[in-house]
């Protein structure tokens, strides 16, 4: 049966000695036999591999419909309104959306972007699914919720001058070479403890790019676990480069190739300049969660002598608030915005 390990070592056996490490990613959780794409099919959810904010309940869902409303009150109510969420696994968070019947649900084009096709085959009628962002003028938003760690990264590490990562074999095992480069990126130090590694993540950048650049008006918004290169330097690799599998950490990220989640912190500081940079418990109480948790106790209070499945949603609310905004777990992640006007990013003071 074929393997993602397999097409990592055709890869090898068709150039040198070894392919750079973000080429070792991408055909781990993207080639043919990937982790995303393959029989194996990784994604989110509590059946699946880790969980993520709009997996944790429909509250996420339900703030996210409020920041759209209010961000296309903003724009001036366009008709129609884009909404394009990339990375948007089985469907999830645009069900969600959907179902909270935003303002502006009216005039709303919801297209869920989603490479696997596993997981397109689960989004929900009533939206556009595609395999790729699509390709045209845009007024609206982007969301793209842990979208970033998840995309190819090269990997240099410290020995007397930077090296970079590349995979070859040794036998059955997968290993690392340290090459020269001619060329150092410029978001690395010039000097860093021996043994430092940090990660380079040109995908990312080009990503965000391109997203900015479908925009007329509106803004990208990508929600991620971050921190910054000069961090990473400082930081032990394993702290900020992890593996995923079944809700646990995985293997060394050279092991179990196609079997597990590859995923990295996102550097900030290697992105585009962004306009609105906060905490996501900070982003979801400013699009009102609070009160969101608070219309579903006072219904939970009404109902809870003869509770019916409406009634058990809302008081599933506090709890799924708690995970959404805990300090130690995702209510620490970054809300990135870009806010597009006439096609340029406009810095928020």
């Amino acid at each position: 049966m074929p393997s993602a390990a397999d097409e990592v070592r055709r890869a090898i056996a068709a150039g040198d000695v070894a392919i750079r490490f973000d080429e070792f990613v991408r055909l781990a959780l993207y080639g043919d036999d990937g982790f995303y794409i393959g029989t194996r099919s990784g994604r989110a959810g509590r059946r699946g591999d880790f969980l993520t904010s709009p997996e944790v309940g429909p509250l996420f869902g339900t703030v996210i419909a409020r920041a759209l409303d209010a961000w296309w009150e903003d724009l001036g109510r366009p008709d129609p309104f884009d909404v394009v969420e990339v990375g948007a696994g089985p469907g999830t968070l645009a069900r969600a959306v959907v179902a909270s019947a935003p303002a502006c649900a009216s005039v709303m084009r919801y297209t869920a972007v989603e490479i696997a096709p596993q997981q397109r085959a689960m989004h929900p009628s009533g939206i556009t699914s595609l395999a790729e962002m699509p390709d045209l003028p845009l007024t609206g938003v982007i969301v793209a919720n842990e979208l970033l760690d998840n995309l190819p990264f090269r990997l240099f590490v410290f020995d007397g001058g930077w090296r970079e990562s590349y995979v070859g074999t040794q036998g059955d095992r997968f290993v690392e070479h340290l090459a020269a480069v001619d060329q150092v990126p410029s978001c690395l130090p010039d000097v860093a403890p021996h043994g430092s590694r940090a990660a380079v993540q040109d995908a990312a950048r080009e990503w965000v790019e391109s997203a900015i650049s479908r925009l007329v008006h509106g803004r990208v918004v990508a929600l991620d676990y971050c921190t910054n290169t000069a961090t990473m330097v400082r930081r032990p690799w394993r702290e900020w480069l992890r593996t995923y599998v079944s809700h646990g950490r995985g293997s060394h990220y050279l092991a179990n190739v196609g079997d597990q989640d590859i995923t990295v912190e996102v550097a900030v500081d290697q992105l585009p300049a962004v306009s609105v940079i906060s905490t996501q418990a900070d982003f979801l109480r400013r699009q009102g969660i609070d009160s969101l948790v608070e219309e579903g106790r006072q219904s939970w209070h009404e109902r809870a002598s003869s509770p019916d499945l409406a009634a058990m949603k809302m008081r599933s609310r506090v709890s799924e608030a708690e995970a959404l905004l805990d300090p130690n777990g995702l209510g620490s992640f970054s809300v990135l915005e870009w806010e597009v006007l006439c096609g340029t990013v406009h810095k928020v003071a």
